[in-house]
């Protein structure tokens, strides 16, 4: 897998930022946060910019400027990419968010699990968003992670979610032609007794890191609905988004 982007000590990547979001963190009203480079290559990925590093990059400070003079006005703060957690330095930002008194979602791939542990274990994030690619398996991953990946990192931080009291969701993009309905049956069963599981709609753009995706249409809604009506007793909640 590729590795973080190189940056100095205590700065992150940031590659965007939205100032308002009443979506993005449940019961929230959040700004959103986009760090720079993956070390994944999701060939549907719709931010393709972010996942290669490209484009400009604001200061740390810039952020940190931003939402201190937000506050009041905004509840949280989500954290996304690109991958946060291959940056250490999220660690000190993350403390620096909670001395604010802000609330913070985590999205995150699932692959950085020390990372991860680490603020669970500090408290320094409220909510986490983890993707489940595919089933767990290693050649199944790999295909839809578009890299060579072993999923024992992901079953590590799974592990984590599941045994710990923070909330959480995980999530799956259901992409016509690498999942199908026996895929996601598979993952409903490796996943089973979640608090939240959510079917993402595949959305097509015309900005995918594999520009094939731009021609693949999403399956119909109903699809969806019907797997959720079929795993929906496996979970405290399961969702279809999008």
């Amino acid at each position: 897998m590729e590795e973080a982007m190189k940056i100095p000590p205590g700065e992150l990547p940031w590659g965007g930022l939205q100032r308002l979001s009443l979506l993005d963190y449940p019961g929230r009203v959040a700004s959103i946060l986009f760090v720079k480079g993956c070390n994944f290559r999701c060939p549907f990925c719709y931010n393709p910019q972010l996942v290669r590093g490209e484009g400009r990059e604001i200061p740390t400070q810039e952020i940190l400027d931003y939402l201190k003079r937000r506050k009041g006005w905004i509840d949280g703060v989500v954290i996304t990419g690109g991958e946060p957690t291959l940056y250490p330095g999220l660690v000190e930002f993350l403390r620096e968010l909670k001395d604010e008194g802000l609330e913070v979602k985590l999205d995150t791939n699932g692959s950085r699990p020390d990372l991860l542990r680490e603020l669970l274990e500090e408290g320094l994030v409220d909510y986490v968003a983890m993707d489940i690619k595919a089933p767990l398996r290693e050649e199944s991953y790999s295909r839809v992670a578009g890299v060579p990946l072993h999923p024992r990192e992901i079953r590590e931080s799974l592990d984590l979610l599941l045994s710990s009291r923070i909330d959480y969701e995980l999530r799956t993009t259901v992409v016509p032609t690498l999942l199908g309905e026996g895929e996601i049956l598979e993952i409903a069963g490796e996943i089973k007794g979640a608090k939240r599981y959510c079917l993402q709609q595949f959305r097509r753009t015309p900005f995918h890191l594999d520009e094939r995706f731009s021609r693949v249409p999403p399956y119909p809604r109903e699809f969806l609905e019907r797997i959720r009506e079929k795993i929906s007793g496996y979970f405290g909640e399961c969702l279809v988004r999008g």
